[in-house]
């Protein structure tokens, strides 16, 4: 798969504001490797392969394990993460799959018991932001390097 355009030279003041928001959401209230983890999940949702590379090999040199890397993906049926954690997984697929589930009330009061209100919004952002990430990767062929 070829890249279709390079939207960095493409539209320079665009992705100024993308990195300036990506450098925001890497400030608030969400620690750095549960970021991670959102990142990662929300980019395997949306298929970006680009994105979900980029982010497991952060994980990996910030000293996640890979056995908790390789069930990202599997997250219900592992016991490898924490509530916390598992709320904020909960939240991105919901957040990342909005047009599906409407972000549920269940789903909703499991993050709830986990962060705060600040938190919740503060995950919701970066949530935002990699779906963004995501769109401009998938939609222009952004692909993992060798």
């Amino acid at each position: 798969m070829s890249p279709r355009l390079d939207y960095y030279s493409a539209s320079p003041g665009a992705m100024r504001a993308m990195i300036g928001l990506e450098a925001l959401t890497s400030r608030l209230s969400i620690e750095p490797a549960l970021l991670n983890l959102i990142r990662i999940r929300a980019s395997q949702l949306n298929g970006c392969a680009f994105c979900t590379d980029m982010h497991s090999v952060d994980a990996r040199r910030q000293g996640e394990t890979e056995r908790r890397l390789f069930a990202v993906a599997v997250w219900r049926d592992s016991g490898f993460f924490s509530e916390r954690e598992r709320a904020a997984l909960a939240w991105t697929e919901a957040v990342t799959l909005l047009a599906e589930s409407q972000v549920p009330d269940d789903v909703y009061t499991l993050a709830c018991g986990s962060f705060s209100e600040e938190e919740l919004v503060d995950l919701t952002m970066a949530i935002s932001t990699i779906n963004s990430w995501n769109r401009l990767a998938v939609s222009f062929r952004q692909s993992p390097g060798g």
